[in-house]
């Protein structure tokens, strides 16, 4: 495998994952070698968010691998998968809802930062400029995700789409080479869901950064992706381009159904 964008980004091989007597995943495997937008879709429960979390280091799968340019990461710390490059936002919202939108963001620079925390404590000149640096591409997120008017709110007043959008945000202040989305516009208005489908186009297209797409609003998966895994009962039953995946028999019988 290649580093560069031309190769393979990231490989999932074979992931075999089990709680107990339940067996989530079963032999899970795909790459993405081009930028694109994959999206994985399925039943509630067929293991799609066990993927994300076994890419970001939340599980550790029992068999199989996942390589990210040369590096196998599956054994890895989080810390360590998102200082390579991987970074994700959550189904459910874990922002620290005391702090502000643009301290949120900039906890996600910690591991950019070169200062440790005693430099920072005694704040010299040093851990000055180092600030700035760091507040300098915080900003620029801001403008990116339209928050500016809300930038100095406490994340616990923000409204709920209010609060995915900033939960976007802090993803990408980890600067990932890849991002991985789980369910980023559940519990939206359809306002929401434009607003948040317009920023992973932008994201997409002018950052260039691939994005692997967890969704159950099918009209957004659709125009969204350039490709769609199909999972089932932790077994990947289908992978193509939209349309291939709206008329895959396989895929209507355990997902879709029939119009």
């Amino acid at each position: 495998m290649t580093k560069d964008a031309r190769g393979i980004r990231l490989e999932v091989d074979s992931l075999f994952l089990s709680f107990g007597g339940v067996q989530a995943l079963k032999g899970i495997g795909f790459e993405i070698n081009r930028p694109e937008i994959l999206a994985i879709i399925g039943p509630n429960g067929a293991g799609k968010t066990c993927i994300l979390n076994c890419i970001s280091g939340f599980y550790r799968p029992q068999k199989g691998k996942i390589l990210f340019g040369t590096d196998i990461i599956n054994k890895l710390a989080p810390h360590k998968i998102a200082k390579l490059g991987i970074a994700r936002t959550f189904q459910g919202i874990t922002l620290y809802t005391g702090l502000t939108l643009l301290d949120n963001l900039m906890a996600a620079r910690h591991i950019h930062m070169k200062q440790n925390f005693l430099a920072g404590g005694i704040y010299f000149k040093w851990a000055q400029d180092e600030e700035i640096r760091q507040r300098v591409v915080v900003e620029d997120i801001i403008d990116f995700l339209e928050m500016e008017a809300i930038r100095n709110s406490i994340v616990g007043t923000l409204s709920y789409g209010q609060r995915k959008r900033v939960d976007l945000g802090r993803a990408l202040a980890l600067e990932p080479k890849i991002l991985l989305l789980d369910e980023p516009m559940a519990g939206m208005n359809l306002d929401e869901k434009e607003d948040i489908a317009r920023f992973i186009i932008d994201i997409f297209e002018v950052r260039k950064i691939p994005i692997i797409l967890i969704e159950h609003d099918m009209g957004v998966v659709m125009d969204l992706a350039d490709r769609i895994i199909v999972i089932d009962f932790g077994k990947k039953i289908a992978d193509g381009a939209p349309k291939e995946i709206r008329t895959n028999p396989d895929v209507i019988k355990a997902y879709l159904g029939k119009e």
